[in-house]
């Protein structure tokens, strides 16, 4: 069975950080492009970044980039999304998703991301100001 488990989410003063986890299982994990997306209330599905776990590339949205950092632990089958200088309009639902087919580049996120076959169930990441 394929799962994406998103953990690390929670509350955090704007200027802080937050470390996400994507924990996969049930594919193989070197062969996927890993997006992350946010979804805040009222608001379309939103690409963030994403990472081809076999060449490691990476793509950053301008809303991220500079502040949002990717890694991976391809023997944990885990991406991690790190954080930095949050925002309270980063407040949104984060989700992972992950591809075969898709390639990690700037049109990962189109159509809000509805091309990625596997998701997780989110976790939530509230900003205060």
């Amino acid at each position: 069975e394929v799962q994406l488990v998103e953990s690390g989410g929670g509350l955090v003063q704007a200027g802080g950080s937050l470390t996400l986890s994507c924990a996969a299982s049930g594919f193989t994990f070197d062969d996927h492009t890993i997006g992350w997306f946010r979804q805040a209330p009222g608001q379309e599905r939103e690409g963030l970044t994403c990472v081809s776990i076999s060449n490691r590339y990476t793509y950053f949205e301008d809303s991220v980039k500079g502040r949002f950092t990717l890694s991976s632990d391809n023997a944990k089958n885990t991406v991690y999304l790190h954080m930095n200088d949050l925002k309270p309009e980063d407040t949104a639902v984060y989700y992972c998703a992950a591809d075969f087919n898709l390639s990690c580049d700037s049109d990962f996120g189109r159509a809000a991301g509805s091309y990625f076959d596997y998701w997780g169930q989110g976790t939530q990441v509230t900003v205060s100001s």
